[in-house]
């Protein structure tokens, strides 16, 4: 299972996933550099874009050691991965088809997905016939390695497909610079996708900056997200090798969900391609003075809610210090250089005003 189907479940089952900050959130009003023939602009900034789109034939490994060659760039793309169609908008690609087009806009806000964009269904099982009737020069999947049944069912139809790693505990914000650069290579956006990595290194050292100047009680961070089953409320510690913790790293923090507390407090062990564990609200005692950071539910499922009220979440020290915050609504946790953006001032906007 690929990391949107672990990160996004369907608000059916009340599972609450990364939010998303309102900031950042992009606007359609120009065509792109670059993008699909057929369907609407992409992000707004895109209108300023001023770097250039490669023709030349396109020729490099892919995230599973795969080789792809393209004659020239791919211009008309279908993605069946959030990440992935975030960092196309982000590129001035707009995809021509996507997976979920409805739970992408639902949870990601990073880039807004533009109208006529082709939807191909749900990410489990793509409607491969709509996909193809897209007429895509390229499909763009997520995967861990290189025989993923998923590959092997799209090469069948002839369509070059290009596969990016899933996710990479050992070093996440590199999987996500990498996946990035990836679908900039294949699609002649090398020199816009160089451009936006650099705004994000300003952004993330800046960052850094105010964290570091905030004076911080303690340095020690957790965050979670959580959801309601049954009336069961469950809480999923980030611990190392998720995306969100690296970022908290990135800034000075120290994460508190470490491999001791999740062996005495976790009861449903580590994720460890995505760094997620298990616990419940006795369990958030065991990272002590942590400042604790919280997924947004907006709305979807009541997790938060059920929090707030709970007697134990009300005697963290954290809790009653001011240092638990709630991200915004939307931002991504597993996004690329727009979403982790938001990520990095959903955190710093607390944490300088303390």
């Amino acid at each position: 299972m690929n990391r949107v189907r672990r990160l996004a479940a369907s608000a059916s089952t009340g599972l609450v996933l990364l939010a998303a900050a309102a900031c950042g959130t992009t606007d359609v009003d120009k065509p792109e550099a670059g993008g699909s023939a057929d369907a609407s602009p992409a992000s707004k900034d895109c209108a300023s874009d001023t770097t250039a789109t490669s023709t030349a034939p396109v020729s490099f490994k892919d995230g599973v050691g795969r080789q792809v060659k393209l004659d020239k760039p791919a211009q008309r793309i279908a993605v069946l991965e959030w990440q992935q169609v975030e960092d196309a908008l982000t590129l001035c690609v707009t995809p021509t088809a996507v997976s979920d087009a409805k739970g992408y806009s639902t949870w990601v806000s990073a880039e807004q997905l533009p109208s006529g964009v082709t939807d191909i269904g749900t990410r489990e099982e793509p409607d491969l016939d709509t996909l193809y009737a897209a007429e895509p020069d390229l499909v763009v999947v997520e995967a861990f390695d290189a025989d993923d049944e998923t590959i092997a069912q799209l090469e069948k139809r002839g369509v070059p497909v290009m596969a990016t790693k899933g996710a990479d505990p050992d070093d996440p914000i590199g999987n996500m610079r990498d996946v990035f650069g990836m679908i900039g290579k294949a699609t002649g956006r090398t020199e816009r996708a160089e451009q936006v990595l650099e705004e994000f290194d300003e952004h993330l050292a800046s960052a850094k900056q105010r964290v570091a100047d905030a004076g911080l009680p303690t340095k020690e961070f957790l965050f979670f997200d959580g959801w309601l089953q049954g009336g069961n409320l469950t809480v999923r510690p980030y611990s190392d090798g998720a995306l969100f913790t690296e970022i908290g790293k990135e800034l000075g923090m120290k994460p508190a969900w470490t491999d001791a507390v999740n062996k005495d407090h976790g009861d449903g062990g580590v994720d460890p391609s995505y760094g997620l564990a298990q616990t419940d609200v006795e369990g958030l005692t065991a990272v002590g003075d942590a400042n604790l950071f919280y997924a947004n539910d907006e709305g979807a499922g009541g997790y938060v809610e059920a929090l707030q009220k709970n007697p134990i979440w009300k005697t963290l020290p954290a809790v009653k210090e001011g240092r638990a915050h709630s991200f915004p609504a939307r931002v991504w946790g597993a996004g690329g250089p727009r979403s982790c953006a938001q990520a990095i001032d959903a955190y710093v906007d607390v944490l300088d005003k303390k």
